[in-house]
């Protein structure tokens, strides 16, 4: 059941949607969409499922091109962020709706539907409207009725994203489990790199209609390609910093100067971007820690941490940093980060190093 694009894009009145992608998604494997409010998620999405055609390439579904074929005619079944039930049909029927469209019989029908509540933890409710149940219960009959259909390709686009915190923990931890019981292939696009890694499989980052990476989760995440993977990848978005290496003499962006050896001895000379995520900037140095000085803008407190968004010689920075701190926009602040949170960069974005805690983990 693998599913192909190959040289895949889509053009609307001359404005480019999705630009050229090769793509392969192997059966059942989960596949998350990763990116920003029109990264182009959607779009691919509907490439994928025959809702739209490509402007250019070809899409083939268990080595058959599929390319001009009806979207009714492929094994196709897709949620959406807005779930839709239909309000005067009981769940039951919810989920029995698509097979009754197929023509299958009764008893197929029953069996499966019941197989699917239980999976999604909906058999209580199986008499009951969907307005009568909870916003989690309503999202897990549009995903029931999406698996009953025993499609090969499964599509949920943001499906949580309009879910309470507590409903969407709950079925984030719930969607791995239902798709190990599928087998079938599931693309999941979501803005949330976290929500990414908690769904693991494969991941494929987009940015402004591009696919920029596609791999194993973990290693997308650290092992960015580029700077704009990096970006996309992190949340808030990764810091960078010019750097230039020359013999034993590292000089920073900022005009300071470092020696050479906090980055290690593999690095060869030249010009760098050196970029790091905003949990590893910490408030109290530790052995090793290279300190930068900080002008603070705003802070956000969570609770259990503090975003801290910085300007630092005209760049701005984020920082994540564990507890509650209350210092004052205007503020000067030290923040330190020690030398193996660093990735390099060349000057045209391409990862040249990852940073070495990630290779370790």
């Amino acid at each position: 059941m693998t599913l192909q694009l190959e040289n895949v894009s889509k053009v609307v009145g001359g404005k480019t949607h999705i630009y050229p992608t090769d793509l392969t998604l192997e059966p059942g494997t989960m596949n998350v969409l990763l990116g920003p409010t029109s990264a182009g998620k959607t779009s691919l999405m509907r490439l994928m499922a025959g809702l739209d055609k490509p402007t250019q390439g070809r899409v083939h579904w268990q080595g058959k091109d599929v390319t001009d074929e009806r979207v009714q005619d492929r094994k196709v079944a897709m949620v959406y962020q807005q779930f839709i039930n239909y309000p005067t049909m009981s769940v039951y029927d919810n989920i029995a709706s698509p097979m009754r469209l197929s023509g299958l019989d009764k008893d197929t029908i029953d069996s499966r539907v019941r197989e699917t509540a239980e999976l999604m933890q909906l058999t209580p409710q199986l008499e009951r409207r969907p307005l009568e149940l909870s916003g989690g219960q309503q999202q897990r009959c549009a995903l029931a009725r999406a698996l009953v259909k025993n499609a090969g390709l499964v599509l949920l686009d943001e499906p949580l994203a309009n879910l309470d915190y507590k409903l969407r923990e709950e079925l984030r931890a719930e969607i791995p489990r239902i798709f190990e019981a599928s087998g079938s292939i599931f693309v999941y696009a979501t803005t949330e790199p976290e929500e990414a890694l908690l769904l693991g499989g494969n991941c494929a980052t987009l940015w402004q209609g591009k696919v920029t990476q596609f791999g194993p989760t973990p290693r997308v995440y650290r092992r960015p390609a580029d700077t704009t993977t990096a970006r996309v990848f992190s949340d808030p978005p990764m810091n960078f910093l010019e750097i230039e290496k020359t013999g034993d003499t590292l000089k920073l962006g900022d005009g300071t100067e470092r020696p050479a050896s906090v980055l290690g001895g593999d690095v060869a000379d030249g010009t760098y971007t050196a970029g790091f995520r905003p949990n590893h900037l910490e408030l109290h140095g530790s052995e090793g820690s290279m300190d930068f000085d900080a002008t603070l803008s705003v802070t956000e407190i969570t609770g259990s941490e503090t975003f801290l968004h910085m300007e630092h010689h005209g760049a701005n920075w984020v920082g994540l940093v564990h507890g509650v701190h209350t210092l004052e926009p205007g503020q000067k602040v030290t923040v330190h980060l020690h030398p193996r949170h660093i990735y390099l960069f060349d000057t045209s974005g391409a990862l040249v190093r990852p940073a070495p805690y990630s290779e370790a983990a």
